[in-house]
């Protein structure tokens, strides 16, 4: 009987994680990715960690409150736009993964 009990925890113990991990990434997959259009270069912006950065750079260099970006006026957004596309990831040194 105590083989049978070692051998149920060690398989246990060996399917928990991988069902964990297999249930985080599936998590991580369907995470909504969230899109901006700018008008004036009529491109699409995907926000993710890396724009975050550079948009909190923009507001640092403009001496701005930190506000999400999703709350800012058009014409705020579209400045943001304009002065991104002017510095990029490398010139912001935004780790590019």
């Amino acid at each position: 009987m105590s083989r049978f009990l070692n051998a149920a925890l060690l398989c246990a113990a060996l399917v928990v994680p991988i069902a964990t991990v297999s249930t985080t990434l599936l998590a991580e997959d369907q995470k909504t990715v969230v899109t901006y259009h700018d008008k004036q270069h009529g491109d699409d912006h995907q926000w993710n960690s890396r724009e975050d950065r550079a948009y909190r750079a923009w507001g640092n260099e403009n001496h701005r409150k930190y506000s999400e970006f999703n709350k800012l006026n058009d014409n705020d957004q579209q400045t943001y736009w304009n002065w991104r596309h002017e510095h990029s990831d490398a010139l912001l040194k935004i780790d590019i993964k």
